[in-house]
């Protein structure tokens, strides 16, 4: 293993050395990527700029092992397979990177954990095991310390009673949830909120009619009460998020950068534009940090961004299967 670095200290100065410091790194070391590599005909030693580096095709989580030589991981975080054909596998060799990247990114976008009530209405992910997003939340929930933090699976009842006094002590307060069951408790308890953050985790296939991105956030407005829904972009196969702070548009903290590549040619990368999501998440140090997804993206100028759906020969799985 690698002498083990801190993904949080990376800046946007110091990002493109340390994506090409991993890039040599795993193109030796994770077998996969390193096969792959030589299959595109790209030899490792020549590649000299982001722009270069070839980045792995998702699909391969779930037919490979993507984890580097002589490792043993600590966790496997799945998939939920909700297509039916098969689950991706992500074997974390350090489960402190993930810790890591998911407490700093939060206060990053959101302040100190401490400050906050975090309730987590995810019954879908909490039924299976292997959940990264479970496991983030359970992590954040534990350390915000706060005695009303904790999940609720079906009883929304008792949910709905916790955020009234909340509500009444102006504590701030994180409601992170699945779409489909915020939706459910919304309709079920339509209310003003004024002290708690709304965060929709996406998944919707198999419970509800699909909705677009817009649509669920203007019904969870008006459930809610809230001027706008905040959001999660995370994977089993990454070990960072994004976080959109309302109108579906993301932000990354420093060790994670996204770029689009052209449809038709998965070479042509661009820092702009309509495309296919590809991510450097460089928490995954032990595994593989290149992914390109099976998300289409519009990317900002200023490195935000918005999914725009699945790309239409990708399996339909997960936490993105909507649609705008």
């Amino acid at each position: 293993m690698q002498t083990r670095f801190s993904p949080t200290k990376i800046t946007q100065a110091s990002f493109e050395k340390d994506a090409l410091d991993t890039f040599q790194y795993q193109a030796v070391h994770c077998k996969v990527y390193a096969e792959y590599i030589q299959l595109m005909g790209v030899n490792p030693t020549t590649v000299s700029s982001i722009s270069d580096i070839p980045f792995l095709p998702i699909r391969f989580f779930k037919s490979h092992v993507v984890v580097c030589k002589n490792l043993m991981p600590q966790k496997v975080f799945t998939s939920s397979s909700t297509s039916g054909n098969g689950e991706s596998r992500h074997p974390v060799a350090d489960i402190s990177l993930y810790e890591e990247s998911f407490h700093k990114c939060f206060e990053q976008f959101y302040g100190s954990l401490k400050e906050w009530c975090i309730l987590a209405l995810l019954p879908n992910y909490l039924e299976r095991k292997g959940s990264s997003l479970v496991y983030m939340a359970d992590k954040l929930i534990t350390d915000s310390r706060h005695p009303h933090s904790g999940f609720f699976l079906n009883d929304i009842n008792k949910l709905n009673d916790t955020i009234s006094k909340l509500e009444t002590s102006k504590q701030k307060t994180l409601l992170l949830g699945v779409s489909y069951a915020l939706l459910d408790f919304a309709e079920q308890f339509p209310q003003q909120l004024k002290n708690t953050t709304v965060m929709e985790t996406g998944g919707m296939k198999g419970h509800r009619e699909e909705l677009s991105k817009a649509g669920l956030h203007e019904q969870l407005c008006k459930g809610f009460g809230v001027a706008q829904i905040h959001s999660e972009y995370g994977m089993t196969e990454l070990l960072s998020q994004a976080y959109s702070r309302g109108s579906g548009i993301y932000e990354t903290p420093a060790w994670m950068r996204v770029f689009v590549r052209d449809m038709n040619d998965p070479l042509n990368i661009a820092t702009t534009g309509r495309g296919a999501l590809n991510v450097i998440d460089l928490a995954n140090q032990y595994s593989c940090s290149f992914i390109a997804t099976d998300d289409a993206a519009l990317l900002h100028e200023n490195g935000s961004f918005e999914i725009l759906g699945r790309l239409d020969f990708s399996d339909m799985r997960g936490c993105s299967l909507l649609y705008v």
